[in-house]
């Protein structure tokens, strides 16, 4: 059930995925995230963020400038980038562990590899920017391809969700990225209705029957405050950790969180209980 796969980078980190659930920490550098926009947007906070959540058991940080909230204004890779460098530097220095980097503009991985992060985390799956597949196979890290869609018409979504991975993953595959670089993403909450969403959550074990690890993030989505009666985001971690563990009873890999000491204490408990130890 568990992928294996161990990664160990020039700066001295590294990562292994083996036989528990991966948390990645979700950091917002943004003044307009649904969630936590504009608390950790400064060098100060976003620094102080990391080493916080490191402490509550994140194995990796997740860095984005750029809010992907509903009705967003989206940034050029200029505007992004501008921010980015606002953080990056303070954000690689604090962290002791993999960096990865959220980002759907080429320009912008390429200048974070650049100053040192570890891992691609594409929303749009290496379907936006054509040249985002060749940074990845420049650098040599990780690419955690997401699904995403600019509508919601599916056929059968989970069939429609493994044609988009593998053209992303074909596309990577021909410019060099090995498998062992590739991660998949479901993309809960993106391009999906709620029900939509409810549905790939229960499908999971269809996708992680595959050889590529999978990334879930759930993380405080609409459906969660939907399902707990209209709650806010602030209020949807408890919903969050049921929807990461409904993963790891289906082989997911790795879950992208805000409230990381919450889901270190209770995946610990569900790989327990999923290993039999």
């Amino acid at each position: 059930m568990f992928k294996r796969r161990n990664y160990t980078w020039n700066d001295g980190k590294s990562l292994s995925l083996c036989d528990r659930t991966l948390i990645m920490g979700i950091l917002n550098g943004t003044p307009d995230s649904f969630s936590d926009g504009g608390k950790f947007n400064t060098p100060e906070a976003a620094a102080a963020h990391v080493t916080q959540m490191i402490e509550d058991g994140a194995d990796i940080i997740d860095l984005g400038v750029e809010s992907t909230r509903p009705g967003c204004t989206p940034l050029t890779a200029d505007e992004e980038i501008e921010r980015l460098s606002q953080l990056i530097d303070p954000v690689l220095h604090a962290s002791t562990v993999p960096v990865s980097i959220d980002t759907y503009h080429a320009k912008t991985a390429d200048y974070a590899f650049s100053k040192g992060a570890h891992i691609l985390n594409d929303i749009w799956g290496l379907h936006y920017d054509p040249d985002m597949a060749a940074v990845a196979a420049k650098y040599k890290v990780p690419v955690i391809i997401m699904h995403n869609s600019n509508d919601t018409n599916y056929g059968d979504i989970i069939e429609d969700m493994k044609a988009y991975f593998f053209f992303a993953v074909d596309k990577a595959l021909k410019v060099g990225v090995t498998p062992q670089q590739i991660w998949l993403d479901p993309g809960i909450g993106f391009g999906k209705t709620e029900e939509q969403n409810i549905e790939v959550m229960q499908r999971l074990g269809e996708l992680t029957a595959y050889e590529y690890p999978i990334l879930l993030a759930p993380s405080r989505k609409r459906f969660i405050g939907s399902m707990l009666g209209g709650l806010p985001p602030e209020e949807r971690d408890e919903g969050t950790v049921a929807a990461c563990i409904t993963g790891v009873f289906q082989g997911v890999d790795m879950v992208r969180v805000h409230n990381v000491k919450m889901h270190k204490r209770a995946l610990a408990v569900a790989d327990g209980l999923l290993r039999g130890e």
